[in-house]
Protein backbone atom coordinates (compact mmCIF):
# COMPACT_ATOMS: atom_id res chain seq x y z
CA UNK A 1 0.00 0.00 0.00
CA UNK A 2 1.15 3.47 -0.85
CA UNK A 3 1.41 5.99 1.91
CA UNK A 4 -1.30 8.68 1.92
CA UNK A 5 -0.07 12.21 1.30
CA UNK A 6 -1.01 14.38 4.23
CA UNK A 7 -0.90 18.13 3.55
CA UNK A 8 1.41 19.94 5.94
CA UNK A 9 0.22 22.95 7.87
CA UNK A 10 2.03 26.21 7.42
CA UNK A 11 4.59 26.74 10.10
CA UNK A 12 3.88 29.43 12.58
CA UNK A 13 7.12 31.19 11.86
CA UNK A 14 6.76 31.14 8.07
CA UNK A 15 6.66 34.62 6.52
CA UNK A 16 3.34 35.76 5.14
CA UNK A 17 3.02 37.20 1.72
CA UNK A 18 1.37 40.52 0.97
CA UNK A 19 1.44 43.89 2.69
CA UNK A 20 1.63 43.76 6.47
CA UNK A 21 0.67 46.79 8.53
CA UNK A 22 3.16 47.87 11.19
CA UNK A 23 2.36 46.73 14.69
CA UNK A 24 1.88 50.25 16.05
CA UNK A 25 -0.58 51.00 13.24
CA UNK A 26 -2.65 47.89 14.01
CA UNK A 27 -2.69 48.73 17.71
CA UNK A 28 -3.77 52.32 16.95
CA UNK A 29 -6.57 51.13 14.65
CA UNK A 30 -7.81 48.73 17.35
CA UNK A 31 -7.61 51.25 20.20
CA UNK A 32 -10.61 52.71 22.00
CA UNK A 33 -9.49 56.21 20.99
CA UNK A 34 -9.69 55.44 17.27
CA UNK A 35 -13.00 53.61 17.77
CA UNK A 36 -14.42 56.67 19.50
CA UNK A 37 -13.10 58.86 16.69
CA UNK A 38 -14.78 56.75 13.99
CA UNK A 39 -18.10 56.78 15.81
CA UNK A 40 -18.36 60.58 15.85
CA UNK A 41 -19.01 62.06 12.41
CA UNK A 42 -18.82 65.57 13.87
CA UNK A 43 -15.34 64.87 15.23
CA UNK A 44 -14.22 63.46 11.89
CA UNK A 45 -15.52 66.60 10.17
CA UNK A 46 -13.73 68.81 12.70
CA UNK A 47 -10.49 66.88 12.18
CA UNK A 48 -10.84 67.22 8.42
CA UNK A 49 -11.44 70.98 8.65
CA UNK A 50 -8.49 71.43 11.04
CA UNK A 51 -6.21 69.40 8.77
CA UNK A 52 -7.43 71.42 5.78
CA UNK A 53 -6.51 74.68 7.53
CA UNK A 54 -3.04 73.39 8.44
CA UNK A 55 -2.41 72.17 4.89
CA UNK A 56 -3.64 75.48 3.47
CA UNK A 57 -1.23 77.32 5.76
CA UNK A 58 1.71 75.06 4.88
CA UNK A 59 1.14 75.31 1.13
CA UNK A 60 0.04 78.95 1.13
CA UNK A 61 2.81 79.95 -1.28
CA UNK A 62 1.52 77.37 -3.78
CA UNK A 63 -2.22 78.00 -3.41
CA UNK A 64 -2.18 81.80 -3.23
CA UNK A 65 -2.42 83.83 -6.44
CA UNK A 66 -0.05 86.45 -4.98
CA UNK A 67 2.24 87.03 -2.05
CA UNK A 68 0.45 89.65 0.08
CA UNK A 69 3.76 90.43 1.85
CA UNK A 70 5.48 91.46 -1.38
CA UNK A 71 4.70 95.11 -2.26
CA UNK A 72 5.93 94.53 -5.83
CA UNK A 73 2.93 92.22 -6.46
CA UNK A 74 0.35 94.70 -5.16
CA UNK A 75 -1.41 97.34 -7.21
CA UNK A 76 -3.63 100.02 -5.73
CA UNK A 77 -5.67 100.01 -8.95
CA UNK A 78 -6.93 96.57 -7.88
CA UNK A 79 -8.08 97.68 -4.42
CA UNK A 80 -11.56 96.94 -3.07
CA UNK A 81 -12.58 94.59 -5.86
CA UNK A 82 -15.69 92.59 -4.83
CA UNK A 83 -15.72 88.75 -4.81
CA UNK A 84 -15.63 86.98 -8.14
CA UNK A 85 -19.28 85.86 -8.15
CA UNK A 86 -20.62 89.42 -7.81
CA UNK A 87 -21.34 91.73 -10.72
CA UNK A 88 -18.12 93.74 -10.31
CA UNK A 89 -15.89 90.78 -9.47
CA UNK A 90 -12.68 90.15 -11.39
CA UNK A 91 -10.53 87.09 -11.97
CA UNK A 92 -8.42 85.75 -10.27
CA UNK A 93 -9.63 87.45 -7.06
CA UNK A 94 -12.06 84.79 -5.82
CA UNK A 95 -12.84 86.55 -2.52
CA UNK A 96 -12.08 90.08 -3.70
CA UNK A 97 -9.29 92.43 -2.63
CA UNK A 98 -8.65 94.78 0.28
CA UNK A 99 -7.72 98.46 0.35
CA UNK A 100 -4.09 97.74 -0.61
CA UNK A 101 -4.97 95.54 -3.58
CA UNK A 102 -4.18 92.31 -1.74
CA UNK A 103 -6.15 89.24 -2.74
CA UNK A 104 -8.29 88.39 0.29
CA UNK A 105 -7.93 84.62 -0.20
CA UNK A 106 -4.14 84.92 -0.45
CA UNK A 107 -4.07 87.12 2.65
CA UNK A 108 -6.16 84.55 4.53
CA UNK A 109 -3.81 81.72 3.53
CA UNK A 110 -0.73 83.62 4.64
CA UNK A 111 -2.56 84.91 7.72
CA UNK A 112 -3.45 81.34 8.65
CA UNK A 113 0.24 80.46 8.51
CA UNK A 114 1.08 83.22 11.00
CA UNK A 115 -1.88 82.59 13.32
CA UNK A 116 -1.22 78.85 13.47
CA UNK A 117 2.52 79.39 13.94
CA UNK A 118 1.94 81.75 16.86
CA UNK A 119 -0.68 79.41 18.35
CA UNK A 120 1.39 76.23 18.06
CA UNK A 121 4.61 77.84 19.30
CA UNK A 122 2.74 79.53 22.16
CA UNK A 123 1.19 76.21 23.22
CA UNK A 124 4.58 74.47 23.06
CA UNK A 125 6.16 77.18 25.20
CA UNK A 126 3.36 77.32 27.77
CA UNK A 127 3.17 73.51 27.87
CA UNK A 128 6.91 73.19 28.45
CA UNK A 129 6.90 75.78 31.25
CA UNK A 130 3.79 74.35 32.89
CA UNK A 131 4.86 70.69 32.66
CA UNK A 132 8.32 71.38 34.11
CA UNK A 133 6.96 73.50 36.96
CA UNK A 134 4.16 71.01 37.66
CA UNK A 135 6.59 68.08 37.79
CA UNK A 136 8.92 69.95 40.14
CA UNK A 137 6.10 71.18 42.39
CA UNK A 138 4.45 67.79 42.70
CA UNK A 139 7.57 65.65 43.02
CA UNK A 140 9.71 67.88 45.23
CA UNK A 141 6.92 69.42 47.31
CA UNK A 142 7.59 71.58 50.30
CA UNK A 143 8.46 75.25 49.94
CA UNK A 144 9.07 74.95 46.19
CA UNK A 145 5.59 73.52 45.68
CA UNK A 146 4.04 76.32 47.74
CA UNK A 147 5.97 79.02 45.87
CA UNK A 148 5.03 77.73 42.39
CA UNK A 149 1.38 77.26 43.29
CA UNK A 150 1.11 80.72 44.90
CA UNK A 151 2.52 82.28 41.73
CA UNK A 152 -0.01 80.28 39.73
CA UNK A 153 -2.85 81.43 42.01
CA UNK A 154 -1.83 85.06 41.57
CA UNK A 155 -1.71 84.72 37.79
CA UNK A 156 -5.14 83.09 37.74
CA UNK A 157 -6.62 86.31 39.12
CA UNK A 158 -5.76 88.07 35.84
CA UNK A 159 -7.25 87.20 32.44
CA UNK A 160 -4.79 85.71 29.96
CA UNK A 161 -5.28 88.61 27.56
CA UNK A 162 -4.12 91.08 30.24
CA UNK A 163 -0.99 89.04 30.91
CA UNK A 164 -0.26 88.97 27.18
CA UNK A 165 -0.86 92.73 26.92
CA UNK A 166 1.45 93.34 29.89
CA UNK A 167 4.29 91.25 28.44
CA UNK A 168 3.83 92.78 25.02
CA UNK A 169 3.77 96.31 26.44
CA UNK A 170 6.88 95.80 28.57
CA UNK A 171 8.87 94.44 25.62
CA UNK A 172 7.78 97.29 23.34
CA UNK A 173 8.61 99.89 25.98
CA UNK A 174 12.11 98.44 26.36
CA UNK A 175 12.95 97.96 22.68
CA UNK A 176 10.71 100.63 21.15
CA UNK A 177 10.60 100.64 17.34
CA UNK A 178 13.68 98.45 16.98
CA UNK A 179 11.60 95.29 16.70
CA UNK A 180 11.00 93.91 13.21
CA UNK A 181 8.10 91.68 12.17
CA UNK A 182 9.81 88.39 13.13
CA UNK A 183 10.80 89.82 16.51
CA UNK A 184 7.18 90.84 17.12
CA UNK A 185 6.12 87.29 16.29
CA UNK A 186 8.54 86.03 18.94
CA UNK A 187 7.18 88.55 21.45
CA UNK A 188 3.64 87.30 20.82
CA UNK A 189 4.75 83.69 21.33
CA UNK A 190 6.41 84.57 24.64
CA UNK A 191 3.40 86.61 25.77
CA UNK A 192 0.99 83.77 24.99
CA UNK A 193 3.31 81.16 26.49
CA UNK A 194 3.50 83.07 29.78
CA UNK A 195 -0.30 83.44 29.82
CA UNK A 196 -1.36 79.76 29.69
CA UNK A 197 1.24 77.75 31.67
CA UNK A 198 -0.83 77.66 34.87
CA UNK A 199 -3.33 75.06 33.65
CA UNK A 200 -0.55 72.66 32.68
CA UNK A 201 1.27 73.14 35.98
CA UNK A 202 -1.78 72.54 38.16
CA UNK A 203 -2.89 69.50 36.16
CA UNK A 204 0.54 67.88 36.07
CA UNK A 205 1.12 68.60 39.76
CA UNK A 206 -2.11 66.84 40.69
CA UNK A 207 -1.17 63.78 38.63
CA UNK A 208 2.34 63.70 40.11
CA UNK A 209 0.99 63.81 43.66
CA UNK A 210 -0.98 60.66 42.89
CA UNK A 211 1.70 58.83 40.92
CA UNK A 212 4.75 59.49 43.12
CA UNK A 213 3.34 57.34 45.95
CA UNK A 214 2.97 54.25 43.76
CA UNK A 215 5.24 51.23 43.81
CA UNK A 216 6.92 51.78 40.45
CA UNK A 217 8.22 55.17 41.59
CA UNK A 218 9.57 53.64 44.80
CA UNK A 219 11.24 50.89 42.76
CA UNK A 220 12.84 53.46 40.45
CA UNK A 221 14.14 55.33 43.50
CA UNK A 222 15.57 52.12 45.00
CA UNK A 223 17.63 51.32 41.91
CA UNK A 224 19.13 54.79 42.04
CA UNK A 225 17.49 56.58 39.12
CA UNK A 226 17.84 60.37 39.38
CA UNK A 227 14.74 62.45 40.04
CA UNK A 228 14.61 64.08 36.56
CA UNK A 229 14.64 60.64 34.91
CA UNK A 230 11.87 59.37 37.18
CA UNK A 231 9.75 62.45 36.54
CA UNK A 232 10.16 62.47 32.75
CA UNK A 233 10.33 58.77 31.97
CA UNK A 234 7.96 57.26 34.50
CA UNK A 235 5.65 59.89 36.03
CA UNK A 236 4.99 62.22 33.08
CA UNK A 237 3.60 59.53 30.69
CA UNK A 238 0.80 58.84 33.20
CA UNK A 239 -0.22 62.53 33.11
CA UNK A 240 0.03 63.04 29.35
CA UNK A 241 -3.69 62.46 28.67
CA UNK A 242 -4.98 65.59 30.44
CA UNK A 243 -2.04 67.56 29.05
CA UNK A 244 -3.08 66.70 25.48
CA UNK A 245 -6.63 67.87 26.17
CA UNK A 246 -5.40 71.15 27.65
CA UNK A 247 -3.00 71.67 24.74
CA UNK A 248 -5.76 71.18 22.17
CA UNK A 249 -8.12 73.62 23.87
CA UNK A 250 -5.31 76.10 24.53
CA UNK A 251 -4.36 76.06 20.86
CA UNK A 252 -7.73 77.64 20.08
CA UNK A 253 -7.32 80.08 22.98
CA UNK A 254 -3.82 81.02 21.82
CA UNK A 255 -5.07 81.75 18.30
CA UNK A 256 -7.91 83.86 19.71
CA UNK A 257 -5.47 85.73 21.98
CA UNK A 258 -3.18 86.51 19.06
CA UNK A 259 -6.15 87.64 16.96
CA UNK A 260 -7.36 89.85 19.82
CA UNK A 261 -3.94 91.46 20.27
CA UNK A 262 -3.65 92.04 16.53
CA UNK A 263 -7.19 93.44 16.38
CA UNK A 264 -6.29 95.88 19.16
CA UNK A 265 -3.25 96.99 17.16
CA UNK A 266 -0.58 95.61 19.52
CA UNK A 267 0.12 92.43 17.58
CA UNK A 268 1.82 91.91 14.25
CA UNK A 269 2.20 94.85 11.82
CA UNK A 270 0.07 95.34 8.71
CA UNK A 271 2.96 94.20 6.52
CA UNK A 272 2.77 90.73 8.11
CA UNK A 273 -0.96 90.32 8.74
CA UNK A 274 -2.46 87.49 10.74
CA UNK A 275 -6.18 86.73 10.76
CA UNK A 276 -6.67 89.22 13.59
CA UNK A 277 -4.86 91.95 11.66
CA UNK A 278 -6.98 91.25 8.56
CA UNK A 279 -10.15 91.52 10.63
CA UNK A 280 -8.97 94.81 12.13
CA UNK A 281 -8.19 96.23 8.68
CA UNK A 282 -11.48 95.03 7.22
CA UNK A 283 -13.48 96.40 10.13
CA UNK A 284 -12.61 99.93 8.99
CA UNK A 285 -14.42 99.32 5.69
CA UNK A 286 -17.39 97.30 6.96
CA UNK A 287 -19.90 100.17 6.89
CA UNK A 288 -18.67 101.53 3.57
CA UNK A 289 -19.91 98.45 1.69
CA UNK A 290 -16.66 96.43 1.42
CA UNK A 291 -18.00 93.66 3.66
CA UNK A 292 -15.84 90.91 2.15
CA UNK A 293 -12.62 92.39 3.56
CA UNK A 294 -13.68 91.50 7.12
CA UNK A 295 -16.27 88.75 6.53
CA UNK A 296 -14.02 86.06 5.02
CA UNK A 297 -11.11 86.39 7.48
CA UNK A 298 -13.65 86.38 10.32
CA UNK A 299 -15.33 83.27 8.94
CA UNK A 300 -11.96 81.52 8.55
CA UNK A 301 -11.00 82.34 12.15
CA UNK A 302 -14.39 81.18 13.49
CA UNK A 303 -14.26 77.90 11.53
CA UNK A 304 -10.70 77.20 12.71
CA UNK A 305 -11.50 77.86 16.38
CA UNK A 306 -14.73 75.84 16.24
CA UNK A 307 -13.06 72.80 14.68
CA UNK A 308 -10.19 72.83 17.20
CA UNK A 309 -12.62 73.18 20.11
CA UNK A 310 -14.67 70.25 18.84
CA UNK A 311 -11.52 68.15 18.69
CA UNK A 312 -10.65 69.20 22.24
CA UNK A 313 -14.11 68.26 23.53
CA UNK A 314 -13.91 64.85 21.85
CA UNK A 315 -10.42 64.22 23.18
CA UNK A 316 -11.53 65.08 26.71
CA UNK A 317 -14.43 62.62 26.53
CA UNK A 318 -12.38 59.89 24.84
CA UNK A 319 -9.55 60.02 27.40
CA UNK A 320 -11.87 60.20 30.42
CA UNK A 321 -13.40 56.78 31.21
CA UNK A 322 -16.10 58.39 33.37
CA UNK A 323 -17.49 60.27 30.33
CA UNK A 324 -17.69 57.29 27.96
Amino acid sequence: MSDAVVPRKAEAGAPRTGFQQPGWLRRAAASDLFYSFRRSKLTMLAAFVTLLFFLAAIFASVLAVQNPFDPAQLQLMNSRIPPLWTADGQSPYLLGTDEQGRDVLSAILYGLRISLAVGVLGVLLSGTIGIVLGLVAGYVGGAIDSLIMRIADVQLTFPAILIALLVNGVVKSVFGNRLDAMSMLGVLVIAIGLSFWVQYARTVRGSVLVEKNKDYVAAAQLIGLPAPVIMLRHVLPNAIGPVLVIATINLALAIITEATLSFLGVGLPDTMPSLGTLIRIGNNYLFSGEWWIVAFPGFALAALILSINLLGDWLREALNPKLR
